[in-house]
C-alpha cells in the first residue's frame, strides 16, 4: 500500500467536499490503486493543523470543526493559530500540495507562493485555484518539469468535466483547430432562464438565491471567469503562452430578452462561448455571447450544465458536457488529479 501525505490549503466548499470524498472513497482507492491518502496538514484562514503521527489528521474531526464554523487552528493539541501556508510547507514532510485557496487574480496569493514553495521542495501540486495558473502558468509548468513532479489542475476548468484531460491526454497527437465551450455555469444558467422569459435581473437573483452566482457576480457575468479558463486551456492544451491580455472579452450584461426572442425566431440560441480558433500559426481567443444554430451541440447545454467541443485534424469533433449543481464534481476532479499523480 502506497501512502500519500497531503498538505491541503483551503477548506472552503471544495476542500470540505474533498475530505468527504477521501473518506467515502478510501476503500476503493486502496483496492483499485493501492493508495492511501493521509492529511499531513491542513490550512485555512485561522491558521493550520499539523498531524503528529503517520496516520495523519482525522478528516471527520476537521469536517466537524468546519461545519461548526470554526477553523482548523482550533484542533486540540495540533492546531497552530496564525500559521501561514508557507510555514506549513516549510515544516511538514509531504508528497502532494492540494491548493484550494480562493482565486485571487491580482497577485495569485496565497496560492501562487504556496505552489512555488511546494514545487521547489519537489512536491507534486494539485490545484483548483485558477489565479496562479492565469498569472504564471509557463513559469509553474517549467518549475514542475525541472523538478520532475506533477502540476495537475483539471478542476480549474469546467469542474468535474475532464476538459483538460481530454485535450492533453486523448488529443495529444492532434492539432486543435478550434475549441469552443460553455465553460461558465452561472452565465449559462442566467441565459437559459432568460430564454424561458425571465429578465436578466430576475435570472441573476435566482442564481444568487440558489448559490450558483456570487453576491458580486462580476467575474462571471462580465466574462472574466470564462476568459480565465480559456487562458488555462490555451497554455495547457494549445501550448500557447497566454495571458488575459490576449483574450477579447464581452460579458452578458448587454444581452436582453429581446435579443433572445429574436434569436429564437431565427432558430438560434444565445450562449456565452469561450473560443480558440486557429489563425495561421496562432489562435484567436474570444469570450462573447454567440448566436448558435439550434442544431449546434452547445445549444442543448442547458441551465446547470457546461459543455466543450474540440475540433481536431485527426480525431474528428469531440463533444463532452456535464450537469453540475454543487461542488462535489469539482472536488471529485481534485481527487482524480491526486490519484493521477501516482498513476504513471
Amino acid at each position: 500500500m502506497r501512502k500519500s501525505r497531503l498538505v491541503i490549503i483551503g477548506l472552503g466548499n471544495v476542500g470540505r467536499r474533498l475530505l468527504e470524498l477521501m473518506e467515502l472513497k478510501r476503500p476503493l482507492l486502496q483496492e483499485r490503486f493501492g493508495l492511501e491518502l493521509v492529511v499531513a496538514a491542513a490550512s485555512d484562514t485561522s491558521g493550520a493543523a499539523l498531524a503528529s503521527t503517520d496516520a495523519g489528521l482525522d478528516a471527520s474531526v476537521l469536517l466537524g470543526l468546519k461545519r461548526a464554523g470554526q477553523g482548523v487552528a482550533l484542533l486540540p493539541d495540533r492546531g497552530r493559530p496564525g500559521m501561514s501556508p508557507l510555514d506549513v510547507l516549510r515544516l511538514v514532510d509531504a508528497d502532494v500540495l492540494v491548493e484550494l485557496s480562493l482565486t485571487n487574480l491580482k497577485d495569485g496569493e496565497p496560492g501562487l507562493s504556496a505552489i512555488r514553495a511546494a514545487l521547489a521542495r519537489g512536491m507534486s501540486v494539485v490545484t483548483a485555484n485558477k489565479g496562479p495558473l492565469v498569472l504564471a502558468y509557463p513559469e509553474l509548468a517549467e518549475r514542475a518539469r525541472s523538478q520532475r513532479v506533477k502540476l495537475l489542475h483539471s478542476a480549474t476548468v469546467t469542474g468535474g468535466l475532464p476538459t483538460l484531460n481530454i485535450g492533453q491526454r486523448d488529443l495529444g497527437a492532434a492539432v486543435i483547430e478550434e475549441f469552443e465551450g460553455v465553460v461558465n455555469g452561472t452565465t449559462n444558467y442566467i441565459l437559459s432562464r432568460m430564454a424561458e422569459g425571465q429578465s436578466y435581473a430576475e435570472a441573476l437573483k435566482h442564481a444568487q438565491d440558489i448559490g450558483m452566482a456570487e453576491a458580486d457576480p462580476t467575474l462571471d457575468v462580465d466574462g472574466w471567469d470564462a476568459a480565465n479558463k480559456l487562458v488555462i486551456i490555451a497554455n495547457a492544451i494549445l501550448r500557447r503562452p497566454t495571458t488575459l491580455k490576449d483574450v477579447t472579452v464581452e460579458g452578458i450584461r448587454g444581452v436582453t430578452a429581446q435579443d433572445l426572442q429574436k434569436a429564437r425566431e431565427h432558430g438560434k440560441v444565445v450562449k456565452l462561448i469561450a473560443r480558440a480558433e486557429k489563425a495561421g500559426e496562432d489562435y484567436r481567443l474570444t469570450v462573447r455571447p454567440t448566436h448558435l444554430d439550434k442544431t449546434h451541440p452547445l445549444a442543448d447545454v442547458g441551465a446547470g450544465m457546461m459543455g466543450i467541443i474540440y475540433h481536431t485534424d485527426i480525431n474528428g469533433t469531440v463533444f463532452a458536457s456535464i450537469e453540475e449543481h454543487d461542488p462535489y464534481p469539482t472536488a471529485a476532479a481534485v481527487l482524480r488529479d491526486i490519484v493521477n499523480v501516482y498513476r504513471d
